[in-house]
């Protein structure tokens, strides 16, 4: 079992945005910063909500993802998610 972490979001929208500088520029905790700040757009969160129901197995709402500003907020969403349905998945 194994739930989203803020390490392997930050690697997940790295490859969603197609940039590798954006988060790694900010050092130390990107967790609380806005995500249109570190250059995500509404596009890469949305690719990164695929590719977590891909491995995660957890589908966030539409209007959850919209209120999404953080990637501590993206990450406890997906958390919530999983511990809510019960399937939790292996990464």
């Amino acid at each position: 079992m194994s739930e989203l972490t803020l390490p392997v979001l930050i690697d997940i929208m790295r490859e969603c945005a197609g940039e590798d500088e954006a988060v790694a520029a900010e050092g130390g905790d990107v967790g609380d910063v806005e995500l249109e700040y570190l250059g995500y757009d509404s596009l890469a969160l949305m690719e990164a909500a695929s590719r977590v129901k891909r491995e995660f197995g957890a589908e966030l709402p539409d209007d959850a993802l919209a209120e999404i500003r953080t990637l501590n907020q993206f990450v406890t969403a997906v958390n919530e998610t999983l511990a809510s349905a019960g399937t939790r998945h292996s990464h």
